[in-house]
């Protein structure tokens, strides 16, 4: 199927097609003419990408995972001895980043409810 099939049955546009072949998370077939011919493979491959994605991985890390996933019903289960542990370390840094987030929140919520409160309700009335 040609690309804008494959944008019709995957919802992503051309674009991100595209970045995702330059990111090595898609191999369509060039024709002879330069255009991209994608499969259902192709498909499938986007679906698990947008679902990775989801799950808060980078392009980097889903080229290293995709070929370690595979499809049952409508979650995606490794396949890889690796992955688990590989998954566990994301999931980590993930954790990491939402505690520092927390804490940066938390820190900035200190200085907002120090501010006085005629400041504060200028703000609101602002919004």
């Amino acid at each position: 199927m040609r690309m804008k099939e494959m944008v019709q049955r995957t919802g992503v546009h051309e674009r991100l097609l595209r970045y995702y072949e330059q990111q090595g998370l898609l191999a369509p077939t060039r024709l002879p003419s330069g255009y991209r011919e994608y499969s259902d493979a192709d498909v499938e491959a986007v679906r698990r990408i947008r679902s990775l994605l989801t799950a808060g991985l980078s392009t980097t890390v889903i080229a290293q995972v995709l070929p370690c996933v595979a499809d049952d019903s409508d979650r995606l289960v490794p396949t890889c001895p690796d992955l688990v542990r590989r998954l566990q370390g994301e999931r980590q840094r993930m954790t990491q980043e939402i505690e520092a987030l927390q804490a940066s929140r938390a820190m900035l919520d200190t200085v907002l409810n120090a501010a006085p409160s005629a400041l504060a309700s200028e703000h609101l009335q602002g919004v």
